[in-house]
This record gives C-alpha cells, sequence and structure tokens, in this order.
C-alpha cells in the first residue's frame, strides 16, 4: 500500500485538542457556575473533615458528661449500679443470682442494691491468671503467716454450684499440703458497702486446725506478695504524727507506752509523706496503706468443742496494749450468749480488732452452709459517722464505730479510720499454727471449703466500685512498681528495688 493512502486529510475527532489557536488560547472565564461549584464542594469536604477529626472530638470531649461508675468494657453501669447483660461477655451482676437478691434493707436503715456478684454454678470452672475477669488463683507458699501448703490454681474448681477449694496431703514444693486462694485483686474492688458469702466450712466443729478465711484488702496490697505490704498493712491511718514512725517511736524512744510495741517499719506512703516523694496520691498529704477487714476467719475450740469464726479489722498504728475502745456506745456485740471479744489482741505487726462467734456444728463438710459477711460505711468528709458491722448466720454480731478506734494519748496517736481503700477480695483455705494449734490426730484429707455465693451491695445513689477510684487512685502506683506487685518471694520493698518516701517530720524534706 502507498503511503499516502494512509491520510485521507479528513479531519479526526480529536484534531481540535493538537490545534492551536492564539486567539483562543489567550480567552479566561474565571468566574464560571461549574468552576464556583467546584470550589464549594472542595471547600464543604474540607470544612467537614476538620470538624470530624478536630472540632468535634474537642466538644466532645468538653461537653459530655463524666460518667461516674466504672464500665468494666461492659457497655457502662447506670445510676441505680446496673450493667447490661451482654452476650458471651462476663456481668458483674451474675445471671444466676435470684431477683429476690438484688436489694437489700441495710443494718443502717439505707437501701442497698446489688453491684457484684458470682453464685458459681457454672461447673469446671479454673482460675488461673487470665482464666476470669475477677478472679485469679495464686501459685504460691504464703509464707507470711507461715503456712503449710502451697496454695495451687489447680486446687480450686465449681462444681454442683459452688466454688470448692481442695486442700490434699500431697508432698509438693517443700511442703506436705496443697490448697487453694483465689483473689479479686486489681480486678474488681468496692469502697464502703455489704459483702456476704454462704459458706460450708471444711472439717468438722471439733477439730481445730483447718484455716478457711474470706476477707477483704485494700488493692494497694496483694495478698501473698510481701513486698507490697511492707509498711501498708494494716495501717488505716490519714494523720502526720509519731503513729507512721517505724515503731511508733521518735527518735529518743518516746512515748513510752509504745516501747516495743510495733516492730512494723513506719506507713511508707502516710500523710507526712514530702513533695515530690513516691506515693499513690491524689496528694502527697493523704494517708495511703492496706487495711484488712475479715468476713470470717474459721477456727475451733478445742476445749468446749465448738466452732467459732473470727470476725476482725486489723489495724496499725496501734493503741497501748492493743486494746481498742470495746465499751458501749462506741462497740457493740449484740448477743453475748455467742459472741465475745477476742483474746487475741494483737502482735508487734498488728492489732486485731476482733471478737469471736460460735457457729452452728451443722454448717461443715458440704452438708449446711450459713452466711457470713460485714457491712461497712466510711467517708473522709464525714468520719465520725463511719461504722463497720459483721454478720453470723444472717444474723448481726458486733459493731465498732469511728469511736472504737479513736485517738490514744498514750500513744501520741490520731484516730485509725475506717477503711477508704479500695478493697479487693480474698477466698483461702490455709494451714498453719500461727493461728492455732493443729489437731492432726482429727483432721481428715482431702478437705474442701465450699462457697455457694458471693454477693456485694452499695447504698443507693452511693455506688463506688472499681480498684481506681478518684479519691484513692491505685493503678499508677501499682504500674511504677510492678516487680513488688509480680514476684511473691519478695519480702521486702528494698528487695523490689524500691526505697521508703521520705516522712517530713521523721526524716525532714
Amino acid at each position: 500500500m502507498q503511503p499516502y493512502y494512509w491520510d485521507n486529510k479528513d479531519a479526526e475527532l480529536d484534531d481540535h485538542l493538537h490545534t492551536i489557536d492564539k486567539r483562543l488560547d489567550r480567552s479566561c472565564t474565571p468566574f464560571t457556575t461549574r468552576g464556583w461549584a467546584n470550589v464549594l464542594m472542595i471547600v464543604s469536604i474540607v470544612t467537614a473533615l476538620i470538624f470530624v477529626f478536630c472540632a468535634y472530638p474537642i466538644m466532645s470531649h468538653y461537653t459530655k458528661t463524666p460518667m461516674s461508675l466504672p464500665s468494666y468494657n461492659l457497655g457502662g453501669i447506670n445510676r441505680t449500679g446496673q450493667v447490661p447483660l451482654l452476650p458471651n461477655l462476663p456481668s458483674l451482676i451474675d445471671k444466676d443470682t435470684p431477683k429476690s437478691a438484688m436489694s437489700r434493707t441495710g443494718w443502717d436503715g439505707n437501701g442497698y442494691s446489688l453491684v457484684f456478684s458470682d453464685e458459681f454454678n457454672t461447673p469446671g470452672r479454673t482460675f488461673y491468671p487470665g482464666d476470669d475477669p475477677y478472679w485469679e488463683a495464686v501459685d504460691l507458699h504464703y509464707w507470711p503467716t507461715g503456712d503449710y501448703e502451697w496454695y495451687s490454681p489447680d486446687a480450686v474448681t465449681t462444681e454442683d454450684g459452688k466454688l470448692v477449694i481442695t486442700m490434699t496431703e500431697e508432698f509438693n514444693h517443700q511442703l506436705n499440703f496443697k490448697s487453694g486462694m483465689i483473689q479479686s485483686w486489681n480486678k474488681f474492688c468496692f469502697s464502703s458497702g455489704y459483702i456476704e458469702v454462704s459458706v460450708s466450712l471444711p472439717g468438722t466443729s471439733r477439730s481445730g486446725g483447718f484455716w478457711p478465711g474470706v476477707w477483704t484488702m485494700g488493692n494497694l496490697g496483694r495478698a501473698g506478695y510481701g513486698a507490697t505490704n511492707e509498711g501498708m498493712w494494716p495501717y488505716s491511718y490519714d494523720s502526720c504524727d509519731v503513729g507512721t514512725f517505724p515503731n511508733q517511736t521518735n527518735h529518743d524512744g518516746t512515748p513510752a507506752a509504745a516501747a516495743g510495741i510495733s516492730n512494723l517499719p513506719g506507713q511508707k506512703t502516710s500523710a507526712c509523706t514530702c513533695p515530690g516523694e513516691d506515693h499513690p496520691g491524689p496528694t502527697v498529704n493523704r494517708g495511703r496503706s492496706v487495711p484488712e477487714i475479715d468476713v470470717l476467719e474459721a477456727l475451733v475450740d478445742p476445749l468446749q468443742g465448738v466452732g467459732q469464726v473470727s470476725q476482725s479489722y486489723q489495724i496499725a498504728p496501734f493503741d497501748n496494749n492493743y486494746q481498742f475502745n470495746n465499751a458501749a456506745p462506741a462497740t457493740t456485740i449484740y448477743n453475748t450468749s455467742i459472741t465475745q471479744f477476742n483474746t487475741y489482741k494483737g502482735a508487734p505487726l498488728q492489732q486485731a480488732v476482733s471478737s469471736i462467734t460460735n457457729v452452728d456444728p451443722s454448717n461443715y463438710g458440704g452438708n449446711g452452709y450459713a452466711t457470713y459477711g460485714f457491712e461497712y460505711w466510711a467517708n473522709r468528709n464525714d468520719r465520725k459517722n463511719s461504722f463497720l458491722t459483721w454478720f453470723s448466720g444472717g444474723q448481726p454480731s458486733w459493731t465498732i464505730r469511728s469511736a472504737s478506734i479513736g485517738p490514744d494519748n498514750a500513744m501520741n496517736i490520731s484516730s485509725r479510720i475506717i477503711s477508704e481503700e479500695p478493697m479487693s477480695i480474698i477466698i483461702n483455705f490455709g494451714l498453719s499454727d500461727s493461728f492455732q494449734r493443729i489437731d492432726y490426730g482429727h483432721l481428715a484429707w482431702p478437705a474442701k471449703m465450699y462457697v455457694d455465693y458471693i454477693r456485694v451491695y452499695q447504698r443507693d445513689g452511693a455506688t463506688n466500685i472499681g480498684c481506681e477510684p478518684p479519691d484513692y487512685p491505685t493503678q499508677d502506683y501499682i504500674q511504677k512498681h510492678l516487680n513488688a506487685y509480680s514476684n511473691p518471694n519478695l519480702t521486702t520493698w528494698a528487695q523490689a528495688g524500691y526505697t521508703f518516701p521520705k516522712n517530713r517530720l521523721y526524716t525532714g524534706c
């Protein structure tokens, strides 16, 4: 084909794109409808993006009403303390809790609503780290009380609608027994309220030695992790005076009444802490500590052959001769035929504000159950009206009030306070001569402690659950000292690599 056949000289559709026309190219129309529409659309899109990603988050932060109650990632808690029931997600309130148990009238006359419960109805539950949202079974030797058992997660499970802790006689970790302890440390805490457990005690009411317990501790301490408790347990003190000093004495050994009464190293994070020193907050002027309130510690009176429960508030600093004010109206025992003051009042590491109550002998070995608990109210703005009442068998056993642990002039100390710390829960089954003499000849293994349920209530309109309340934070402090909170073999704060903060009265700032 000849080349000239390729082009017939006719115009093609795109020829005008390649045609240069100087007259047309010099023309320009800046104000066209289409152009302005494009500009307006671009401006609208940019404005919308700025609002969505900049303005809206700022407006939302400053205009929303903050939640006064924690949500635990469950969708929030309403003003009555209720939480949503979301499929396949854990709830603070067990779905198996009967409707009749959703509220109660407190011993103080106030209405209380359920804020937490565990009915233990699901069989075969395990409590290894990460298995449960609210409980964790420890794997350690509880050396602080000289226990003879190793606490192992495989000693704790659920069966027949009960939490079961089994103690066996078996050699492990250089110890002769194995048992279990679960705790809600740093998972679930509460501040003021009523806690109730239904328990069948191990063994019988005539054989002493088993040491089952249900108790609470301030979240700044972790049960079994001794370094976290040094200088913290069992203080419940918010004053700056000699009560925060090592051994409760000045450098010259005064006051004389305090000589030899205390071996405590002093309140570590006291109200005397110097500015800028290591302290959990919210200010260094607030005394922080690890109080302990016991729902029950079971024992047997060997002389009478009667089962009993010790119900106590462990405190520091100590009263003269460890004697709190047990006179009325500060302190009340409701039935003196079954409840009496504990003859054990304390030792150089703790003072026990304690009473003993006889229990029904049928409530042992899974055959019968009894309820135990305590109701308390603590408000740092109204401490004179704080109180703590224990219950055994569904009936009040005894009450202490703020005046029970008021100032002690002989010791130069101020009032101890009913705990205002967020309290975690511990359930354990131990064995130790430090609590009472063990009657090996009449004990039998395996032995089991049964818990039918545990429930926590709080005053209507005064719900305060969670381990990080604004007035008593714990999380930053725990994170800063993880070595102490994660290693049960450390016995002192120094072993964990930390130092006590300076006390402005004792060491100076």
